[in-house]
């Protein structure tokens, strides 16, 4: 039996209100978000709430790696390491162009932004796969 998309837009498969790391916040405040949380990426936003990029439990890995053993402990901020790209949709994007993008661009999470860029939701590939039926 095919199974069916139950989903027309983007707002029908994003998780809502996503949690978001602070540009301010550090190395370990995003390692210790991501892992406490079960995250394996959390966009980044200003203080306005618009997104500057996007912070993976990789990005963080890295971050660490490349630094000197014996250093003070690691107060870099987020943005400095960041993946400064948000790939993002808007609530009404159609959910075949949702599901193009994961698949075009093989990320793991598009941003929901509102018309003023705030992001308002979050899309993986298990929100889709949770439509299906």
């Amino acid at each position: 039996m095919p199974l069916t998309l139950h989903a027309t837009t983007a707002a029908d498969i994003m998780t809502a209100g996503p949690v978001s790391l602070a540009h301010t916040d550090t190395v370990p405040e995003a390692a210790a978000f991501l892992t406490e949380r079960g995250f394996g990426a959390a966009v980044v936003i200003d203080a306005a709430g618009h997104p500057l990029g996007v912070v993976t439990k990789t990005d963080v890995l890295l971050h660490t790696r490349r630094r000197k053993p014996g250093l003070e402990p690691d107060d870099t901020p987020v943005t400095e390491f960041m993946t400064p790209a948000v790939y993002s949709v808007r609530p009404e994007t159609p959910v075949r162009s949702v599901v193009e993008q994961l698949l075009e661009l093989g990320v793991h999470h598009l941003f929901v932004t509102d018309v003023a860029g705030v992001v308002v939701g979050v899309i993986s590939p298990t929100d889709v796969l949770k439509k299906l039926k």
